[in-house]
């Protein structure tokens, strides 16, 4: 596990293995950087934990133990030397309009568990030498089998009796620049959560973003998750309404039937500007544009308020949308991502 936030999508894995008597351990890379908000979450799911540095102490590690499956959540160079030593798939940790959800299956992986009908059919396409196994999102399983329950708000100091708003941006491009200093104070009749990328809290050439989010988190109806606090689950299960930009949140929230806005504001390194826009968009995957209609977008900060408003107040008005998006996208959202999982992994096809 490269970084803290590719955990919740395997817990739901995990808990299904664990449930079938399956042994699971977690090969997780230290970071400076990161490593407390890696101890916390080892220690909050009691995770069994074998500790590298880097990718070849990892190889080494599958090489002498040869389990029988390793599951990665991103790319693995060194994927083509576990040839018959261990069978490998893919588990991407989200499931955004990045172009690198794609490329990503370019790794000589055995499998790869995909999201539903129209990636599956796209990534075999891109790569028709490859296996491709449609199971839908797993991470989503937990809220919808009921056992995520959500956050208190009241501990948090937030009203139980507002609307509860969500706002996860991503750490690039990112919406955060080009929200209003105090719109916390604009936004008083709402509680606000704010869950931004890790990234935005951890590395330092995000810096300016954590001075903000760290300046909203200090208006009264606003909490900024620490970055400790790194699964999405318990807020997307506490919100009323996503507020997000280029993020798998989008997709992730909408499959949940909750309304998402979509600011299309960014901003962008000036690198991605002008005649170097065509970087920004081989960064982002035709979906960001394919699948816009999920959400109601705010074109800017100015119109974020009223469209916020408006959702609130119509909160079915995108259903249809949602729905239909959110087949193509996440696949089936039942809540038996993770056992369809499982059942491969387990079954007698690849054994």
């Amino acid at each position: 596990m490269l970084h803290p936030y590719y955990l919740p999508q395997y817990l739901p894995v995990m808990d299904e293995l664990t449930a079938r008597d399956v042994l699971v351990h977690f090969v997780v890379y230290r970071s400076e950087d990161q490593q407390a908000a890696l101890d916390a979450l080892v220690k909050q799911h009691k995770l069994t934990v074998i500790w590298v540095e880097n990718v070849e102490q990892a190889l080494a590690y599958y090489v002498e133990h040869k389990p029988e499956w390793i599951i990665f959540g991103n790319t693995f160079d060194n994927a083509s030397k576990l040839k018959g030593v261990s069978r490998t798939a893919l588990m991407q940790h989200g499931i955004g309009p990045k172009s690198c959800y794609y490329t990503v299956s370019e790794s000589d992986i055995d499998v790869r568990f995909v999201e539903g009908e129209y990636r599956l059919k796209r990534l075999q396409s891109m790569f028709p030498s490859k296996q491709f196994v449609d199971t839908g999102y797993a991470k989503l399983d937990p809220i919808i089998q009921g056992k995520e329950q959500g956050l208190d708000l009241q501990v948090l100091g937030l009203d139980p009796n507002k609307p509860t708003l969500l706002y996860a941006p991503t750490f690039y491009p990112s919406s955060i620049e080009k929200m209003g200093r105090d719109w916390p104070q604009l936004f008083a009749e709402y509680n606000i959560l704010l869950k931004p990328h890790y990234f935005s809290l951890s590395k330092s050439n995000y810096k300016k973003q954590k001075q903000l989010l760290e300046h909203w988190g200090q208006f009264d109806n606003a909490y900024l998750a620490p970055i400790e606090q790194a699964n999405l689950l318990p807020f997307m299960a506490s919100a009323d309404l996503l507020i997000s930009d280029a993020s798998s949140a989008l997709f992730e929230f909408a499959a949940l039937d909750k309304p998402v806005v979509w600011c299309d504001f960014y901003h962008l390194r000036w690198s991605y500007r002008g005649i170097f826009k065509f970087r920004f968009n081989k960064r982002m995957d035709e979906d960001l544009y394919k699948y816009s209609g999920v959400a109601v977008h705010a074109a800017s900060y100015k119109e974020l308020k009223s469209v916020v408003d408006q959702q609130i107040a119509n909160p079915k008005s995108f259903a249809t949308q949602r729905a239909n998006y959110s087949y193509e996208l996440a696949g089936k959202v039942d809540g038996l991502c993770s056992q369809r999982i499982v059942d491969y992994l387990l079954s007698d096809e690849v054994s």
